[in-house]
């Protein structure tokens, strides 16, 4: 029997499918070829299809959203190369219950049988925990394979993830999604749905394989007789409430995303991201301290009313607040990814912050400090000081920088935006500058 199996520790499916197991159990896959849209891993080029054909598992770490096979891909690996397999939770277990898998697969491994020790949501553990694996992952007394939602870097210290191979798994795309649904009517007959609203529940499902099937089968249950149609789908089935981990990677992804598409000037796919984590629950103070930052770094003069519109918005979302207030964010979104684009006064920053780090010992030339005592006019304070305003074209030329340290470009506008006039002023100053400076 064929199929994806969502990422729960079962017990193993009854060959009769006319029993009352769950839909997801019953379409447990038989072998690793079963598995649904994770052929990039588990074919004969992946490294999990590479390793099965070798015979030898190293430890691993499955990375990847809800739905997409973690659990039945760690029980078919253990299959397929004649493992023992044991599995704990990190949600359900402890410190207790791993000392006694392990001491399990210690007496297992003295009458000579390999065990695959598979721990579910390994992330939850924390990091001493997590130190415990070492010593039998070093002595192959199990090969470990973790199950994680999570991105291991941030989720997994090193010392663990330097022992173990990270495989990402993906979510699964419209075509696996169908494939699965497939089967599912195949062995329990066709859903009572119009072919419109077999795409929007495959579209629903946004790449979880647990969640298609579970809907799938509340359709079964509820013994519908008439199709039903995108809409009628809609109030027939719960929304679902999109996967966002404000601690985790949804967080970062997405800004990085948003932050991203407004760099590159694109307002539609902005909009997307933007929406994207206002729906999920993001704060959007949060967002509007990021949009703020974009103006500064990535547009800067170019356009100087970017900050002023950034912070218009936050002001006017204080006062309206959710979900009014939201439009202000995304009027502030669109003007920002519809700006021109600069960096230079994030460039001219990091340079002068430098520059300063190096030569922060230096004093400015005296002709340009103040001299409020007799003392310091006695000693050149403020001597042959030229006053701009009294100068040709409001403009002396005189030279600013410390003795010993050359003159500095940090700040280089770009040819675009209003940055094109300040570009102009800066030419015409340096053109200026040299003539009086001889």
């Amino acid at each position: 029997m064929s199929g994806l199996f969502p990422d729960d520790l079962s017990p193993a499916a009854p060959d009769n499918p006319a029993d009352d197991a769950p839909l997801a159990d019953r379409l447990r896959p038989a072998s690793l070829a079963d598995v649904i849209g994770q052929e990039h891993l588990t074919g004969p080029e992946g490294a999990i299809g590479r390793m099965v054909a070798a015979g030898k598992l190293s430890s691993m770490i499955l990375w990847g959203p809800p739905g997409t096979g973690k659990t039945s891909t760690a029980r078919l690996l253990a299959d397929a190369v004649g493992m023992r397999f044991l599995s704990v939770s990190a949600v359900f277990s402890g410190v207790a219950d791993l000392k006694k898998a392990f001491a399990e697969a210690e007496a297992a491994a003295r009458a000579g049988q390999r065990t695959l020790l598979f721990v579910d949501e390994i992330h939850r553990f924390n990091r001493a925990q997590q130190d415990g694996f070492l010593p039998f992952v070093e002595r192959g007394t199990v090969t470990l394979v973790g199950a994680t939602t999570e991105n291991p870097s941030f989720a997994l210290n090193a010392a663990l993830l330097s022992r173990a191979q990270v495989l990402i798994l993906h979510r699964l795309d419209a075509a696996a999604l169908d494939t699965l649904l497939a089967r599912a009517e195949a062995l329990a007959g066709p859903l009572p749905l119009t072919p419109e609203a077999r795409e929007a529940l495959v579209a629903s499902a946004d790449g979880d394989g647990r969640f298609l099937l579970n809907q799938a089968e509340t359709l079964y249950n509820a013994r519908i007789i008439e199709p039903l149609d995108p809409a009628g789908l809609g109030k027939f089935l719960q929304r679902r409430v999109a996967v966002y981990d404000k601690d985790r990677d949804g967080h970062y992804n997405l800004i990085s995303a948003l932050h991203k598409a407004l760099r590159g000037s694109d307002p539609q796919a902005a909009l997307y991201y933007l929406a994207r984590m206002l729906t999920a629950g993001e704060e959007p103070l949060y967002v509007l301290r990021r949009l703020v930052r974009f103006a500064s770094e990535d547009i800067g003069l170019a356009d100087p009313q970017a900050l002023t519109q950034c912070l218009a918005a936050k002001d006017a979302y204080q006062f309206l607040g959710s979900p009014e207030g939201e439009l202000a964010i995304v009027q502030a979104c669109l003007y920002l990814a519809t700006a021109p684009k600069s960096n230079a006064a994030y460039a001219a920053q990091k340079a002068a912050w430098k520059s300063a780090k190096e030569t922060g010992s230096l004093s400015p030339p005296a002709n340009i400090l103040n001299a409020p005592t007799k003392l310091m006019k006695d000693i050149g304070y403020g001597k042959d000081y030229a006053y701009d305003h009294e100068a040709e074209d409001g403009f002396s030329g005189a030279n600013y920088w410390p003795d010993g340290m050359a003159p500095q470009a940090y700040y280089q506008p770009a040819p675009r935006g209003f940055e094109r006039e300040v570009l102009k002023r800066l030419e015409w100053w340096d053109r200026k500058r040299k003539e009086r400076q001889g």
